[in-house]
């Protein structure tokens, strides 16, 4: 199992667009194959930046995930809200525990 940390970016004044934009990618993920889960994290002092935390069952999934029109749908308003790129690291799953 894979997680990907991806921390964004935003213009500000884009972040309920990106929001809303995240929204419905992630409604559409629910039945890719390899998909986990998903947490959306803002930072509390930086309320213009926003950190996907998005599990896998592997990288090839996540790859083929993003090349599939349900993902490419909302790239286009998503880009438009960033206002840089976006940073990635990839983590092995040591461990996974929720309440």
């Amino acid at each position: 199992m894979m997680t990907v940390v991806t921390r964004i970016r935003l213009r500000e004044g884009t972040e309920s667009a990106w929001d809303e934009a995240f929204r419905r990618r992630i409604a559409d993920v629910r039945d890719q194959p390899g998909w986990i889960g998903v947490q959306l994290g803002v930072p509390a002092d930086a309320p213009s930046e926003r950190v996907v935390i998005g599990t896998w069952e592997r990288r090839e999934d996540w790859e083929a995930w993003h090349a599939t029109p349900a993902f490419r749908d909302t790239r286009e308003a998503m880009e438009a809200a960033e206002a840089g790129d976006h940073h990635e690291t990839w983590h092995e799953v040591a461990l996974d525990e929720h309440r």
